[in-house]
């Protein structure tokens, strides 16, 4: 196995090497090697991709489309987004010009940010937050503003948005993710709504992240894109709410002026999407809305289950409107230090969840575990945990 040569270590100290990788991937490589774990560490759907999705990723290979698709993604793809996001949320984006298909949301967050963001900007992010925010944020230099979100059952209130504004008032951009992960919740359009009527008054971007749109229990999901389009990115895909996490077909929609900057980077970092993944992608966002009404239903019984069970063991639980997590709070005796109570549970009950510090302030003394798994994983998990809770009360 090749060594870097010595006398190239004085100038391999970049800048990434001093960000840590994601708190949720670090935490499950941390616990991988477990002898007979229940992983309910990453958001990844255990359901199959759906057959007329996957038929149309064959028909593109047996048709022979493999020379570079258009940078921004295929024009089939691109209108067939267009078309979703008028269907499903009443907006209107030009295929051509405002809207970029990428290689997963991941892509999308990561070319947006480079493209838009600059050293010392400010960016706010409520808390908990998907982990990938703060290394990206970090790696362009701008400074993170959070909000802890905790207090107010996980959800960014108007006040508290008003105040950080008011604190930090050439903030440059907010991201907003929902239904959120790691918790769950889902913002109705009154919140929604009464955010967009302060941001209305600030010169600002919002990044939503909506990747969990259409996995929402009892309610349905309202872009805030619908109140300010003039200042907001949407960032979506496929990976969530069709099962295709394995397909890395993602996109951006926004005002041109934003978008011809993201495509920028975009072509810089991955060029194009893969056609096949693309078929498949425009197949799911033509024809596969009942697709995910399917998986909801899946989802919402497990969600019933694990909150239940978790509640009747003291972990305290929300139960969440949307996604495919749950946000526990960990037992008493270990203070805020969720890190010890996740690898307690992951070495001694054999099971994964992620630390909620991970997601950053507000996820602090809290644990989340994933429910895209099998109801017989799920059963056996939640046993495990009781079990290991139980001889924990009778050490005491």
């Amino acid at each position: 196995m090749p060594h870097l040569a010595s006398d190239l270590n004085s100038i391999t100290h970049v800048p990434i090497a001093k960000i840590p990788a994601s708190g949720i991937r670090a935490f499950a490589d941390k616990i991988a090697d477990i002898p007979d774990l229940i992983k309910l560490t990453l958001g990844e759907p255990d359901l199959n991709t759906p057959d007329h999705v996957k038929q149309a990723a064959i028909q593109s290979i047996q048709n022979n489309e493999s020379h570079y698709s258009a940078q921004k993604g295929t024009p089939k793809l691109r209108q067939a987004i267009s078309d979703y996001l008028k269907r499903k949320q009443n907006l209107n984006y030009q295929p051509d010009q405002e809207i970029i298909a990428t290689v997963g949301a991941t892509e999308a967050l990561t070319a947006t940010m480079l493209a838009l963001f600059q050293p010392g900007d400010q960016i706010i992010v409520p808390t908990p937050a998907y982990a990938l925010y703060f290394p990206l944020i970090k790696f362009t230099k701008a400074e993170l503003i959070t909000i802890n979100t905790a207090k107010s059952n996980f959800i960014l209130t108007p006040l508290a948005l008003s105040k950080t504004l008011a604190k930090y008032p050439h903030a440059k951009a907010i991201i907003l993710n929902y239904p959120t992960n790691p918790t769950g919740r889902e913002y109705t359009s009154e919140v929604l709504a009464q955010l967009a009527t302060i941001i209305k008054k600030h010169q600002i971007y919002i990044i939503s992240d909506e990747i969990y749109s259409e996995l929402t229990y009892d309610c349905a999901h309202v872009s805030i894109a619908q109140y300010l389009p003039e200042q907001t990115l949407i960032i979506n895909g496929v990976s969530k709410s069709h099962a295709m996490t394995g397909y890395r077909i993602g996109y951006i929609a926004g005002p041109e002026e934003l978008i011809s900057l993201i495509a920028k980077m975009h072509a810089f970092m991955v060029t194009a999407p893969s056609n096949p993944a693309q078929a498949a992608a425009a197949e799911a966002l033509i024809n596969g809305d009942q697709d995910p009404a399917q998986s909801r239903q899946i989802y919402q019984k497990r969600r019933d289950y694990i909150v239940k069970s978790l509640n009747k063991m003291g972990l305290k639980t929300i139960t969440s409107e949307g996604a495919f997590y749950v946000f526990s709070k960990i037992p008493a005796e270990y203070g805020k230090n969720d890190e010890a109570f996740a690898l307690d549970l992951a070495h001694k009950a054999k099971v994964g969840g992620t630390p909620g510090s991970a997601f950053g302030e507000g996820g602090e003394g809290y644990i989340r575990f994933s429910y895209a798994a099998s109801e017989a994983n799920l059963h056996t998990a939640m046993t495990r945990i009781k079990n290991f809770l139980l001889k924990k009360d009778e050490k005491k």
